[in-house]
Parts: structure tokens; C-alpha cells; sequence
């Protein structure tokens, strides 16, 4: 599978790529920093520079994209919007039809207008998520729990709507390799936290 994942230098997907790459699949790292393309180079990917927030578009030639690009800790409101929700959109119109988000939790219900940072995130993160969800295209929403650098485990929980909780990024990135190959995750939404169950089993 030709698998292009956006956000490729960040800490999910540098582990997504690896895991791509190992599996056999071609992975392409898209990426806005011409510099770290030996970093993805290095983890078995192809790295393609374009940047998500420019106003041109993107045109790609791949079986599946996975959104996996963010603002970033530190961002302010508006990054969240040019990113977080832009950069989503722009890639729902590259001309792929499989398409992974990682959005998250809280999306599905997201604050009313006003808050901090934190709720412009969400807004924009479910603003995304509704539109990939009308666009036609074989989607998958994954709204992981709060993020850790903790060792895999290859367990979790996943439904539509779970308590809030932990996981770490490799989990997720695993959660996100293997829902390209599970059919059964096309058209489905779901919240994401550490569990007991066995990541394939969990999402058949």
C-alpha cells in the first residue's frame, strides 16, 4: 500500500512511517521542513516538503492518506484553525480516497464558542472531522486520549464514546497502521484510550 502521512516529522508519524516502512508498505512522509527529510529518510519512508498551510494545492497519487499533522503545543488560536483545520481539509481535496484522521477526544462533542486554546483545538479538530465525515471519501476518525511517551503496549479500548484516559503514541500509531488494513474501521468514528484488548481485535 502507497501511504501518505501528513505531519510525517512528528512524534506519531515518524513511529507510523517506521511501522509502514517495516510492514512493506510505501510510506511517504510529507513534510513542511526540507531539513528533516533525512530524518525520514532514515526511519525507511520517502519524504515529500509541501507545505499543508500554503493556499496552492496538493495533488497525490496514493491508496490512502492518514492526517496526522498539528499545530503543536505552544500554537495560538489561529495556528489551530490554519492547521489543525485547514491543513485537514486541504488534504481531503489531494485526490485520495482512503483517509485516516487522528483528531481528538472531545471532538465528538466539542466547548461552546469562548474558552482557552485548548477549546479552539477541539473546535477546529471537530470541524475537520465533520467535513472528512461528509466528503464522500472512506474515512476513519481516531480520536486518541491523552498522549504518552510510555512503551506500547498493544492493548486498548475503543468505542465511540469512552472516558478520558491515556495512551501512548505508539499505540496510536499502531491503532492507525492497522486500521488502513481493517475494512471494517471505513466510516467509523471512535475515541481511543489504553485497554485490555489486542489493537486488531479491538478494531474488528
Amino acid at each position: 500500500m502507497h501511504v501518505v502521512v501528513a505531519g510525517g516529522h512528528g512524534q506519531i508519524g515518524k513511529i507510523l512511517l517506521q511501522l509502514l516502512a517495516e510492514r512493506g508498505d510505501t510510506a511517504v512522509g510529507l513534510i513542511r521542513n526540507p531539513d528533516h527529510a533525512g530524518e525520514i529518510r532514515a526511519l525507511g519512508a520517502v519524504p515529500l516538503v509541501h507545505d499543508l498551510e500554503a493556499e496552492d494545492e496538493l495533488a497525490l497519487d496514493a491508496d490512502a492518506v492518514v492526517f496526522a499533522a498539528g499545530a503543536g503545543p505552544g500554537s495560538g488560536a489561529e495556528r489551530k484553525w490554519t492547521m489543525d483545520y485547514g491543513g485537514a481539509a486541504k488534504l481531503m481535496r489531494a485526490g485520495v480516497r482512503r483517509y485516516v484522521m487522528v483528531s481528538a477526544m472531545g471532538a465528538a462533542d466539542p466547548p461552546a464558542e469562548g474558552g482557552d486554546v485548548f477549546g479552539e483545538y477541539v473546535r477546529a479538530k471537530a470541524k475537520a472531522d465533520r467535513e472528512l465525515a461528509g466528503s464522500g471519501l472512506d474515512f476513519t476518525i481516531v480520536r486518541p486520549g491523552r498522549l504518552t511517551d510510555d512503551a506500547p503496549t498493544g492493548r486498548v479500548q475503543i468505542a465511540e464514546r469512552l472516558p478520558r484516559g491515556d495512551i501512548p503514541r505508539a499505540d496510536v500509531a499502531a491503532v492507525l497502521a492497522a486500521a488502513l488494513d481493517t475494512p471494517a474501521t471505513i466510516g467509523r468514528a471512535f475515541d481511543l484510550v489504553s485497554g485490555e484488548t489486542p489493537i486488531d481485535e479491538a478494531l474488528r
